[in-house]
């Protein structure tokens, strides 16, 4: 049984016309439970809820990139194809078998370690595998002109290595290829960096893991109903054993951060709407002014609905998370992240009225009850 086809839903479609505003989907980065967002596209896809914007970081970006670089009834065929291909075997080694021996059709052990972590190897050699399968991969399943010119528009965030700076690469504005598609993926030590237009980039995650603040830097703003799909867990109990502590730390690494950038963004919403009111509120003389109408251009009048799914821990959920990719483990995620967003869409949380204070209203899959 492939990824994804354990899964089946009477869920109604949606007029995606009757939405308020552009529709947004932003994938974190995480590995091995990412495939929790290809389930969750899958229930957005069944509802007929097909994104006009696609942002994405590393896994997030791969993912992405499946659903941006393919017509619209192609793409969850081969995300399921993808999330096959990377499926593990059972192996003697468990859980380690993928730091051991690599997983099928994404990275393979580095020769260069036999050389010692020492050896200047340069700087595309420098990380424990290589994605070499990933590269013949992604071609079969990603067209890259579709990318650059279909109606979806695709957003990827990479760290400069030599400045520690996100880039975001906006096929609204840059031709996106296979390598920045790789870069975003590229987490160190793990992967090496790679190489675009001159600049070495890594894995945008390491600096930005949930990009959602693309949506509110975007200039000009629009209204828009962004889906926010987050595979690590922002609340969780306290750790009582080490390898609990560690499972904790990638957690608030990885995920927490996402709550701060929101709060920040939504308080600068808020201006830009009190700026807008206040221009209002002059007399049509002054409106017309050149500082007057050079201010007007910062206010904004735009909501944003953000509706947030996220990721809950499965039962026997190790450390080893983020590279298990046995057939259970995806099996299981896919499911729980197509099941998570089947209950937000019968939920239509877009359709309660706005947070008048900043035109940005937060709906949580995992909210208490």
């Amino acid at each position: 049984m492939s990824a994804g086809d354990a899964v089946s839903s009477s869920l109604q479609p949606v007029d995606k016309a009757g939405l308020p505003g552009q529709i947004v989907l932003v994938m974190q980065g995480g590995g091995a439970p990412g495939c929790y967002q290809a389930g969750a596209y899958q229930a957005l896809h069944e509802a007929g809820i097909e994104p006009d914007w696609v942002i994405g970081t590393s896994i997030g970006a791969i993912n992405g990139a499946i659903i941006c670089g393919n017509k619209v009834e192609n793409r969850l065929e081969n995300l399921q194809e993808f999330w096959a291909r990377l499926e593990t075997p059972p192996w003697p080694l468990g859980q380690i078998a993928p730091l051991m021996t690599g997983v099928p059709g994404f990275y393979s052990i580095n020769p260069a370690l036999a050389w010692g972590v020492e050896a200047k190897v340069g700087i595309e050699l420098a990380a424990m595998y290589l994605v070499d399968p990933l590269k013949k991969l992604l071609p079969r399943l990603v067209d890259f002109d579709l990318i650059n010119a279909g109606p979806a528009r695709f957003t990827l965030g990479l760290a400069t290595v030599r400045t520690g700076q996100i880039r975001y690469f906006d096929s609204k504005e840059d031709a996106i290829g296979l390598d920045h598609v790789l870069g975003s993926s590229a987490i160190p030590p793990c992967f090496p960096a790679v190489q675009i237009d001159g600049e070495y980039y890594w894995d945008g995650g390491i600096y930005s893991n949930t990009p959602v603040e693309v949506v509110f830097d975007e200039d000009p703003r629009q209204s828009c109903v962004v889906f926010a799909v987050q595979i690590w867990h922002r609340r969780g109990p306290d750790p009582q054993s080490l390898v609990h502590a560690f499972m904790r730390e990638k957690d608030i690494l990885f995920g927490s951060r996402s709550r701060s950038h929101i709060a920040r963004q939504a308080e600068l919403h808020r201006m830009r709407r009190i700026v807008r009111e206040l221009v209002d509120m002059l007399p049509e003389e002054q409106k017309n002014s050149p500082r007057v109408q050079e201010l007007a251009g910062r206010g904004c009048g735009t909501t944003i609905h953000l509706v947030e799914i996220n990721a809950q821990p499965l039962p026997g959920e190790t450390n080893a998370r983020d590279y298990d990719f046995s057939r259970a483990a995806i099996e299981a995620r896919w499911q729980a992240g197509y099941a998570d967003t089947c209950r937000m869409i019968a939920r239509r949380p877009w359709e309660d009225p706005i947070d008048p204070a900043t035109n940005v209203t937060v709906y949580e899959s995992d909210a208490p009850a």
